[in-house]
């Protein structure tokens, strides 16, 4: 019986441990293909980060606001790429999102390392 408990508080402990995630992670290469699919760049990083320079087309959110439960302006009928400055911010936001019921998909890199064209 002992044993039993045992194997039951470690499947728990590692089941509570996971970081499998419900949705991709892609490079910034990829990030044109996806708004070819139809997704929409979800830009993470506060207001001025952002009016500093962002993809063309890309939207605003920052993860501030998301974490305080504010989802306006989201569409739960739209997909979204989200991206930050360095790639730590959206995983944050990635996760909150998904568990809200977004489509999302993840950039393993940010802003700072961006090669394409920024608008401002």
């Amino acid at each position: 019986m002992r044993k039993l408990l045992v194997l039951v508080l470690i499947t728990l402990f590692l089941t509570a441990c996971s970081t499998e995630t419900t949705y991709e992670t892609i490079s910034l290469d990829e990030i044109e293909g996806k708004v070819e699919d139809g997704y929409i760049v979800l830009d993470v990083r506060e207001i001025h980060e952002f009016n500093e320079g962002h993809i063309p087309g890309a939207v605003n959110k920052p993860l501030s606001i998301l974490q305080k439960g504010d989802f306006s302006q989201l569409s739960k009928d739209e997909k979204y790429i989200i991206i930050c400055r360095s790639g730590n911010r959206s995983i944050t936001a990635s996760d909150i999102l998904s568990e809200e019921g977004y489509e999302v998909v993840n950039t393993s890199a940010g802003m700072s390392t961006w090669p394409g064209e920024i608008e401002k």
